[in-house]
């Protein structure tokens, strides 16, 4: 329910109010795995393709892939503001400064953006087109009771139908890609999806590359639907049921967005037993939203009082996501680096997905790139006073 908050104001004030008139709903039949067999679950017909956040840990060895440099990219949540995320990839490229990443990971608007990320500039265009052209009706079909989604919500599981985003995933993931991801993959490069299991209360962290590169005739439709359920937004969307098994007989899971649990993650002990030369790695964070403070005087009434305690939360959270990167980093001897949202930006998008809004962040991402953006080293608060990041001018 938290990532509900950031997607757009009148969106995510609806969808606390329904949920909160849905408390007492009957729910959908469904057939879970036991509490107790939980751990022992695996996504039926595949190997190991899937791991705990505790187990996460980067199959990679410096050297050991010549033809990318040590090299990560963390790709966060954001919904619309992923077009941000996009035209700095873009603009990182034009300035001939952009790595060859050995490890890119997403979430929810990060996860769409993470294949062609990974796979190079080659896919730029793609991003462009996707992230600049796009409307809500794209991404999402509201609903219900005068398109307030007030039944749906109380009957079933969710506010809108994300059979539009299952469309727009099955253009950006095709054949191809999946076949180019699972070449990369063979070279020693990682690409990597987070999801939340509601189930288990618990980050699931999917090796994208070794789904694609498993043979399973099944492994597109996987690839996708990890896909979609990292941007499946709780209550707003339906969650994402994966088949599993345990001791040869068949469950499903409930998964939804990644960003319940983290809005974006790097690595684990990337180089535990190992010995990092300061500078040899790096990690670039690219967070699709704001993280600096943002002053307003609220009305004393309840629905805005939810709502920006919701948004208060998940930009704590988003600092909290920054910090452990950027301890972690500094543990193991790799540079930490991110960029967000200049503070100074204002969105006036009409809707949520709106293709002129998205558009101005797109090209304020790609002109961030291109003019050589000095990268962040610490996190917000621990950055000195008046030090801006970025100065925003329409």
């Amino acid at each position: 329910m938290m990532r509900v908050m950031v997607v757009h104001n009148r969106f995510h004030v609806k969808v606390a109010v329904i949920l909160l008139l849905s408390i007492s709903g009957c729910g959908l039949p469904r057939s879970p795995v036991p509490l107790a067999s939980i751990p022992d679950a695996r996504v039926a017909n595949f190997s190991e393709v899937r791991y705990w956040e505790v187990e996460y840990k980067p199959d990679v060895k410096t050297g050991a892939d010549t033809s990318s440099d040590c090299s990560f990219l963390a790709l966060s949540g954001g919904g619309a503001n992923g077009a941000f995320g996009a035209g700095f990839l873009c603009g990182w490229t034009v300035s001939g400064t952009r790595p060859n990443f050995r490890v890119v990971t997403g979430i929810s608007t990060g996860a769409l953006i993470a294949p062609l990320a990974f796979l190079g500039p080659e896919h730029n265009d793609e991003l462009k087109q996707y992230y600049t052209t796009i409307r809500t009706k794209d991404i999402l079909d509201v609903q219900g009771l005068l398109g307030f989604g007030i039944g749906p919500v109380l009957m079933g599981e969710s506010y809108a139908s994300t059979k539009p985003l299952q469309k727009l995933i099955t253009q950006l993931v095709d054949e191809k890609v999946l076949i180019a991801v699972a070449s990369e993959h063979a070279k020693g490069r990682r690409l990597y999806i987070g999801t939340t299991d509601l189930d288990a209360q618990r980050f699931v962290i999917w090796d994208m590359g070794a789904i694609a590169g498993s043979g399973n005739p099944d492994s597109l439709n996987l690839f996708r639907k990890v896909m979609l359920a990292s941007a499946s937004i709780p209550g707003a969307f339906p969650p994402v049921y994966f088949n599993v098994e345990v001791n040869g007989k068949k469950y499903d899971e409930m998964h939804v967005d990644g960003g319940v649990i983290t809005e974006v993650f790097g690595y684990g002990r990337l180089f535990a037993g190992t010995s990092v030369q300061k500078g040899l790695c790096s990690i670039y964070v690219i967070r699709n939203g704001k993280l600096d403070t943002e002053s307003e005087q609220m009305p004393r009434r309840a629905i805005p009082i939810v709502s920006r305690s919701f948004s208060t939360l998940m930009k704590a959270h988003s600092w909290n996501d920054l910090f452990r990167l950027y301890f972690v980093a500094e543990e193991n001897g790799v540079d930490f680096n991110y960029v967000s949202i200049p503070h100074d930006y204002e969105s006036h998008g009409k809707e949520m997905f709106d293709p002129q809004e998205m558009k101005k962040l797109f090209e304020l991402g790609f002109e961030m790139a291109k003019s050589g953006y000095k990268w962040n080293e610490v996190p917000p608060s621990l950055r000195k006073t008046g030090e801006a990041e970025w100065i925003w001018t329409p």
